[in-house]
């Protein structure tokens, strides 16, 4: 029998819990033991005021970009309807079924004040790392740094010849933000070179070619991670250009030692982190084995000797070629001693010419020069550190485990759809790389510790 579909008289009363139409396996429910946002009035209070009307609770807004950057919604205008219409957002957020959604604008307007002024994201997002930490995810043993290139809010083919400069007449807040981190080590003193081109509306973003296609204006996002799980310990973001990346890195080391107390043993990283003085800072600064190959371009690829092929001797400080003949920085002394170092920190050894005269492997030496000289680093100790590194076992599970950084940058432009920013300047940047790291955290402790999950041994 055919079924007719009866229209019900409205009840008076209805009885109707958000808590019960969540899913238990619902991502937001496993995420939300681990959001701990109690601490976020106290911070911010110093910037309200007293008197007035009340604000829009601070904790509902967190939540809500929490909610954004989880599910790749970071348009706040979607992100308002959405949670509007989604129980399960509607129940993380504690809003109720009645409960109001604040205004799009009301996220810009907090963002650009209030939460950029207090440093509000950096401290949820630690809170977050210290979250990880206490539920036994960070080993602290070793570490891994690298950094990936996301493009900016910038049309390329509005840019200007970086020569020319900015217009007199661009003001935006991009331009400003711009102004502000010319003397910054992670953006306009990250390098002397003048960018080919400036975006005007993002002059902060660097234009780069680095994926071998098409050019295109892009920031850099740093991570720092633990290597036991993945656990992002911080995040940094810079210009795009490598020296910004290693001062990025040294940055991220420091901060998480001075807030966390942790201290590696190793760090992993690529060649783009293998100069001498990196590596120099990583073993006599900070103590840090560095399992990191090294960046060298003595090897000579004409067929002569290369710096390799010659035996230094720690004792006696000199260089012995393959012939058995000497190379040294000073043949007699001087009355003031000399240390022999240029203002680039590299130190000059030479052979006698009359050595390399009467030797007869000089055609596969020196075929050009009269003799054989050799370029040698202040921080050359702590390159043959990383060298002796590189021929461990430990060292071939290093390079294997660094993949588990490169595996986060994947699923933040994939799943988090994170590979273009939508807000401008540094701050703007910065402001999404945190939010970003925050959610890749809060997935990974909801998918290592699933509801109902034993607690994890420390």
């Amino acid at each position: 029998m055919m079924g007719e579909r009866t229209v019900a008289q409205e009840a008076l009363f209805y009885e109707f819990s958000l808590e019960r139409h969540v899913p238990a396996n619902h991502l937001l429910r496993s995420i939300d033991r681990f959001v701990d946002l109690s601490g976020i009035r106290a911070h911010l209070r110093p910037y309200y005021s007293d008197t007035g009307r009340p604000s829009i609770d601070p904790e509902l807004m967190i939540r809500m970009l929490i909610v954004g950057y989880c599910f790749g919604i970071r348009s706040e205008r979607r992100l308002c309807d959405e949670v509007h219409l989604n129980l399960a957002y509607r129940w993380f957020c504690r809003l109720g079924l009645e409960g109001d959604v604040p205004d799009h604008s009301t996220f810009s307007k907090n963002r650009h004040g209030r939460f950029r002024d207090s440093d509000l994201l950096r401290e949820v997002f630690e809170t977050t790392v210290g979250r990880c930490m206490a539920e036994g995810l960070v080993g602290g043993e070793g570490f891994a740094v690298d950094a990936s290139l996301i493009k900016a809010d910038a049309n390329r083919q509005n840019g200007v010849p970086g020569k020319d400069g900015l217009a007199p007449e661009a003001a935006n807040h991009a331009v400003r933000e711009y102004l502000a981190v010319l003397d910054d080590a992670a953006f306009g003193a990250a390098t002397p070179v003048v960018p080919k081109f400036l975006s005007p509306a993002d002059p902060a973003a660097r234009w780069t070619a680095a994926h071998g296609g098409q050019a295109f204006f892009a920031y850099a996002t740093n991570y720092l991670i633990d290597l036991k799980h993945a656990v992002i310990m911080d995040v940094e973001a810079t210009t795009a250009v490598r020296q910004a990346e290693v001062g990025a890195a040294r940055t991220m080391i420091e901060r998480t030692q001075d807030r966390f107390g942790t201290w590696p043993e190793k760090l992993v990283a690529d060649a783009a982190y293998g100069s001498a003085d990196n590596l120099a800072w990583l073993v006599h600064e900070r103590g840090i084995e560095p399992h990191v190959p090294v960046f060298d371009k003595s090897q000579r690829r004409d067929g002569t000797f290369s710096r390799s092929d010659f035996a230094y001797d720690h004792d006696r400080d000199l260089y012995i070629c393959p012939g058995g003949k000497e190379l040294r920085q000073f043949r007699r002394p001087f009355a003031v001693p000399r240390d022999g170092i240029d203002r680039e920190g590299l130190m000059r050894y030479r052979a006698v010419k009359r050595d390399c005269d009467a030797c007869s492997l000089k055609p596969r030496c020196c075929p050009k020069e009269p003799a054989r000289k050799l370029l040698r680093s202040i921080h050359e100790g702590a390159r043959d550190m990383a060298r002796d590194i590189a021929a461990t076992d430990a060292y071939v599970t290093s390079r294997r485990e660094r993949k588990k950084v490169e595996m986060l940058f994947a699923h933040l432009k994939r799943i988090l759809k994170l590979d273009r920013l939508r807000l401008r300047g540094p701050c703007g940047a910065r402001d999404e790389f945190l939010l970003a790291a925050t959610a890749q955290n809060l997935r990974k402790m909801a998918k290592l510790m699933p509801v109902g999950a034993p607690p994890r041994a420390a």
